[in-house]
């Protein structure tokens, strides 16, 4: 909060705001004051468990979820030093996808019910190891770039390989509506399981701050301030790793948080890492309850996924960025 106090006081307001409409907005129809003393007392009514079983590990998972794409979008972009850089790029949340998706297709996720994250959170390390084996130990940041690029094509090409074998079309279509992206459905136990990983993934990125300004000045520059590039490099995959993998493995795939988030605060803050790491985190989660919101909202009667709705804002908005940037530099 000590670099600019407003801005951080206004998104840890939106954030707050949007967090009380989401435990205060759903379907069954439970007024305000009902539910905030449904929430805070322990009967076992059915607003009560409304409000604690369904609304609130929602609006938990949407904050948590939100926070570490924002936060590992930043983190890239600052370490790439390239704007157009999200958290998908290192091939991790795709190979998270494709052990969710192997889960749906064999029958785990039926037979275990944690069989599912478990598997993503498989996918996730096997993704880690490959791209660090592919980077080798003191691998640039292009080399990042082509071992992420080439561990997401293998994961894609294998999640279509499953799809286009799967002789069960249920199957299929569940691995299909789980890749869009959702928070429906989604308990306390997800929360749990995802918030250990999530915090470690959180200490490892807010801990790249300086590095990441050391970084804007150039490689060499950063190392003759005392910065290892390795070190850097392990911290930022490790992180977004923990905190990419932990939210698609309980939330499915959900796209342009990262991306869009830091682009849009980074005027706000002087193009500065260190300081819009914990603005896009806060951009992040506001995004995603947002998002969360318009999804009871716009078509209450449907399953509308949350990833499509990400996307949807996400994409006409960097496209707007883009276009204005473009015209700047003009």
């Amino acid at each position: 909060m000590r670099d600019h106090p407003g801005l951080m006081t206004a998104l840890l307001a939106l954030v707050l705001a949007l967090f009380a409409a989401s435990l205060l907005i759903g379907p069954a129809g439970i007024a305000p004051a009902q539910a905030l003393a449904a929430l805070l007392r322990g009967d076992a009514t059915a607003e009560a468990l409304v409000m604690r079983e369904i609304r609130l590990p929602r609006a938990l998972l949407a904050v948590m979820i939100g926070a570490s794409l924002g936060l590992a979008g930043a983190a890239m972009q600052g370490y790439l030093r390239n704007p157009l850089a999200e958290p998908g790029l290192i091939g991790v949340s795709g190979s998270a996808a494709l052990g969710a998706v192997i889960a749906l297709q064999t029958g785990l996720a039926a037979s275990f019910a944690l069989g599912l994250p478990l598997a993503a959170l498989a996918g996730a390390a096997l993704a880690v190891g490959l791209l660090l084996a592919l980077a080798g130990p003191r691998g640039g940041s292009l080399t990042l770039i082509l071992a992420g690029i080439a561990v997401s094509a293998l994961a894609g090409a294998l999640t279509a390989l499953v799809l286009n074998l799967s002789p069960n079309p249920f199957a299929a279509a569940e691995i299909v509506f789980w890749m869009m992206g959702s928070l429906v459905d989604r308990s306390m136990t997800h929360v749990w399981l995802a918030l250990p990983l999530m915090a470690v993934g959180w200490v490892l990125l807010a801990g790249l701050g300086r590095g990441l300004d050391a970084l804007t000045l150039g490689e060499d520059a950063a190392e003759t301030l005392g910065i290892s590039l390795t070190r850097l490099r392990l911290m930022l995959v490790a992180g977004t790793a923990c905190v990419v993998g932990a939210g698609t493995a309980v939330a499915g795939a959900i796209g342009f948080v990262g991306l869009v988030v830091p682009h849009i605060l980074r005027p706000f803050v002087g193009a500065r890492p260190s300081a819009l790491l914990p603005a896009s985190a806060l951009g992040g989660a506001a995004m995603l309850l947002a998002a969360d919101v318009a999804v009871r909202l716009v078509l209450p009667d449907r399953d509308l996924k949350l990833g499509v709705v990400t996307a949807l804002v996400g994409a006409p908005l960097f496209l707007h960025l883009i276009w204005r940037t473009r015209a700047e530099g003009l």
